[in-house]
C-alpha cells in the first residue's frame, strides 16, 4: 500500500471508529456490532504499526495499552483531593451558608454555581503542554493510585487537549462513571457468560479503574465527567469556577449537564427544588448537587476545614432511596475491636440500584429503641456505596407472629462473656485472641483505608486462616507462592501477585499502618496527626498519653486508647514482629532524617508567591517538620504573605501574627545559608 492509500486509510477508519464510539457512550444507540468495532479497530492498529509516521498522536488505539500491570504504584496528589460535607435539607444548606458568610462577609454577594453531583469514582488527570502524562485515583486525598494506562482507554479523557489557554501544567479533576444503559448491557452479557453480577455502577466503575489490566475500563464502559481545574505550572487567568467549566469544554472534556450560577442563596434552593425528580431522569446515577462559591479568590479565602473539607462547598444530598422487605433474621458479627454488630438477614430487595439481603443495624440499642423485631416488615435506605442500613419496621404490617430479639451473653465465635462498658452502647468480646476478632482485624488491616493490599479481600483471609497460613497481620509478610497454591482458587500466577502486593504494601507511610493496626478511636486524620508528630513508630511508642494528649485534635479518648495499645505485651511483639518484617515504620522515607528548621511551628499560606505555587510552599513547610493550616488563628505562628493577601493577612495583624515573605521563608527553610 502506498504511503498516500495508506493515510486515506487510516482516515476513513479513524473516522469510522470515532463515530462507533460516540454512537455508543455519549448516545446510547450503537451503530455496529461489537465483533465489528473490534475488526475496525484491530485495521487501524495494524495500519499504525506499519506506518507509524502517519499516527494520529489523539488516535483511539492508544486508548487500550497491551501492558497489564503487576500492580498500582503509589503517587501524591500535587493539591490534596478533598471531601466535602453534606447537606440534606433546605435548613441545613442555609446554616452552611450562614456560617461561611461569617468567615466572609462578601460571600452574601457573591456568585454561586450548582452541579449535578455524579455517583462515580474521583479521578485527577495530569496535562503537560497539553498532552495527558498520568491518571491517579484518589485515594485516601493525599495519595492515590497511578492508573494512567485504564485512564487512556477511556474514551471521554483526551490524550490532547483541544484548543489553547491551558495551563504549561495542570490537574484535570473529574467522575469515573458507568452510565445506566450500559451498565445494564454489561450485566447483560456478564449473565450470559455465567459471571457474577456487577452489583451498582459507581462500584463497578471504582472497580474498573483499579483493575490491572486497563482493557476492563472499555469492557465496563467507563465515562467520564470533568469538574475541576488545578493549575501546577504557568500562568491560566480564570478567576470563576463557572468559567472553568466552559473552558473544560472547549478543551474536550465532557462536563456534566444542567450546572447553573445563581446570584444569592435563594437563588439556589429554587433551582434545587427543580432537581427533585429531574435528577433520577439522568442516563448516570447521581445523588444530589454540589453547591460552590464561584470566585477562587474567595474560595481560597474560606480555606480548608481540617486539611480535608473545603469551607467553600458543599453537597445539597437527595433522599436515598430506600424499599420494605422482610426482616428474616439477625445475624451477630464479631468486629476487630471485639464490638458485638448485629447484621439485618433480609429477604433479597432491590435499593438504590443494587440487590440488598443484608444490612447494618447498628447496634442493640437502636434495635431496642426503633422496636425491631424479626419477621417485620422494615424500611432498608441506601444511597452510594454507604453500606445498606435499617431504618425501622412498618408496625401497620405486624402479624403478631414477630418476635424480639434478644442480645446474646456470650460471643458467638469464641464463648466468652461479653462485657459493656459503662456510657457505651455496644457489648465487646474482651478476648484478644477470639478468632472473630483476628478475622475482621486482617480484613480491615489489608483494606485500602489501611495497608491497601490489592487481592487480599475477605473471602481469601477466610481461607488463610481455616488453612492455618495466617494469624495476625505479620504473618501475611511470611507468604510465599507455595504456601499458597494449595490453597483453593490459587494458581501460580495468581498466588505469585498476591504475595507481590503484600510485599509492596511493606513501603506503606506510618499513618496507613496506624490505621491498618484497627486502635479504637484512631481513624485516617488522627493517624495522620500521630504520623506527622512523632515520625516513626519507636518515637509514637515512647510517647505517653500527656504528650499524646497535647496534640491538637487528639483527646483523651483517643490518647487513652493509643497509650493502651501501645502498652499491651501482645501488641508490642505484634509491632516487633512486622518490623523483623520489613514494614515500614516511619511516615515518609525522610521521616526523622535531616534539618527540621520549622519542626512544631504552624504556618498559613496566602496571596500568590512569586515562586513557588501553594503545594510546593506547603511541601516544603511540612519537608521542614512544619504545619500548614488553612486558617489564621491565635494558634497559629507564622502567616506567609504573597500579593493580594486579603483577609488572611489583616486577621494575623489584628493577632499579632509573625508575617513573613517568600525570600524570608526560604531563608528558614535553608537556615546557615
Amino acid at each position: 500500500m502506498t504511503l498516500p492509500s495508506a493515510a486515506d486509510e487510516m482516515s476513513a477508519l479513524l473516522a469510522q471508529v470515532g463515530r462507533a464510539s460516540r454512537a455508543y457512550y455519549d448516545l446510547d444507540a450503537p451503530e455496529i456490532s461489537d465483533e465489528e468495532y473490534d475488526l475496525l479497530f484491530r485495521k487501524l492498529q495494524a495500519l499504525e504499526r506499519a506506518h507509524p509516521e502517519l499516527a494520529d498522536p489523539s488516535s483511539p488505539t492508544l486508548r487500550v495499552g497491551g501492558t497489564i500491570a503487576s500492580a498500582l504504584p503509589k503517587a501524591r496528589h500535587a493539591v490534596p483531593m478533598l471531601s466535602l460535607d453534606n447537606a440534606f435539607s433546605a435548613d441545613e444548606l442555609a446554616a452552611w451558608f450562614e456560617k461561611i458568610t461569617k468567615v466572609d462577609a462578601r460571600v452574601a454577594t457573591a456568585p454561586i454555581t450548582v452541579e449535578v453531583k455524579i455517583d462515580g469514582a474521583a479521578l485527577s488527570l495530569t496535562y503537560e503542554d497539553g498532552a495527558l502524562v498520568r491518571g491517579v485515583t484518589r485515594g485516601d486525598g493525599s495519595e492515590g493510585e497511578e492508573i494512567t494506562g485504564t485512564g487512556r482507554a477511556i474514551d471521554d479523557i483526551p490524550l490532547r487537549l483541544a484548543g489553547a489557554g491551558w495551563p504549561r501544567r495542570m490537574e484535570v479533576r473529574g467522575e469515573v462513571y458507568i452510565a445506566k444503559a450500559p451498565f445494564a448491557r454489561v450485566n447483560h452479557a456478564r449473565e450470559a457468560a455465567g459471571l457474577e453480577l456487577l452489583q451498582n455502577p459507581r462500584n463497578a466503575a471504582a472497580g474498573a479503574l483499579r483493575q490491572l489490566d486497563p482493557s476492563e475500563a472499555r469492557r465496563r464502559r467507563l465515562q467520564f465527567f470533568a469538574y475541576q481545574v488545578v493549575p501546577l505550572e504557568g500562568g491560566w487567568p480564570v478567576a470563576l469556577h463557572h468559567d472553568a467549566l466552559t473552558q473544560l469544554a472547549a478543551w474536550g472534556f465532557p462536563v456534566a449537564p444542567g450546572w447553573e450560577v445563581c446570584d444569592s442563596l435563594a437563588a439556589v434552593q429554587r433551582v434545587i427544588a427543580t432537581w427533585g425528580e429531574r435528577i433520577r431522569t439522568l442516563p448516570f446515577d447521581a445523588d444530589g448537587l454540589v453547591i460552590k462559591v464561584d470566585a477562587f479568590r474567595l474560595q481560597d479565602e474560606l480555606g480548608v476545614i481540617g486539611g480535608r473539607v473545603p469551607r467553600w462547598a458543599i453537597a445539597r444530598k437527595f433522599p436515598a432511596e430506600s424499599a420494605f422487605t422482610r426482616l428474616v433474621a439477625i445475624e451477630v458479627n464479631i468486629g476487630r475491636t471485639g464490638a458485638l454488630a448485629p447484621t439485618a438477614i433480609l429477604e433479597p430487595v432491590r435499593v438504590g440500584g443494587a440487590t440488598v439481603s443484608r444490612a447494618t443495624l447498628h447496634n442493640e440499642e437502636i434495635i431496642a429503641q426503633r422496636d425491631v423485631r424479626i419477621g417485620d416488615m422494615v424500611e432498608v435506605i441506601r444511597s452510594g456505596e454507604v453500606i445498606p442500613k435499617v431504618l425501622g419496621p412498618d408496625r401497620s404490617k405486624r402479624t403478631g407472629a414477630e418476635v424480639p430479639w434478644v442480645a446474646p451473653t456470650h460471643c458467638p465465635v469464641c464463648h466468652t462473656p461479653l462485657v459493656k462498658s459503662e456510657g457505651e452502647v455496644n457489648r465487646y468480646c474482651p478476648n484478644a485472641h477470639c478468632p472473630g476478632r483476628a478475622y475482621e482485624g486482617l480484613v480491615h488491616f489489608a483494606s485500602r483505608g489501611g495497608m491497601d493490599i490489592t487481592g487480599l479481600g475477605p473471602e481469601r483471609l477466610e481461607q488463610m486462616l481455616e488453612a492455618g497460613l495466617i494469624r495476625d497481620a505479620a504473618d501475611l509478610y511470611a507468604l510465599t507462592p507455595e504456601m499458597l497454591r494449595p490453597v483453593e482458587g490459587f494458581a501460580e500466577q495468581s498466588a505469585q501477585a498476591l504475595v507481590m502486593a503484600i510485599a509492596e504494601s511493606r513501603g506503606r507511610p506510618l499513618r496507613a499502618l496506624l490505621v491498618a493496626l484497627g486502635l479504637r478511636h484512631v481513624g485516617a486524620a488522627a493517624a495522620k496527626t500521630l504520623a506527622r508528630a512523632f515520625g516513626t513508630l519507636p518515637a509514637l511508642r515512647a510517647a505517653d498519653a500527656e504528650a499524646l494528649e497535647a496534640l491538637e485534635g487528639i483527646g483523651p479518648t483517643i490518647a487513652g486508647s493509643v497509650a493502651g495499645f501501645l502498652r499491651d505485651p501482645d501488641n508490642r511483639l505484634l509491632l516487633d514482629r512486622l518490623e523483623g518484617a520489613g514494614v515500614a515504620l516511619q511516615e515518609s522515607a525522610v521521616a526523622g532524617r535531616g534539618p527540621r528548621p520549622l519542626a512544631g511551628l504552624r504556618f498559613v499560606l496566602t496571596g500568590s508567591l512569586p515562586t513557588l505555587t501553594r503545594p510546593d510552599a506547603t511541601a516544603r513547610i511540612e519537608a521542614a517538620g512544619g504545619t500548614v493550616t488553612s486558617s489564621v488563628s491565635k494558634k497559629t505562628d507564622v502567616v506567609v504573605a504573597g500579593a493580594d493577601a486579603g483577609g488572611k493577612r489583616t486577621k494575623a495583624e489584628q493577632l499579632g501574627v509573625a508575617i513573613i515573605d517568600e525570600a524570608e521563608l526560604l531563608r528558614r527553610l535553608a537556615p546557615g545559608t
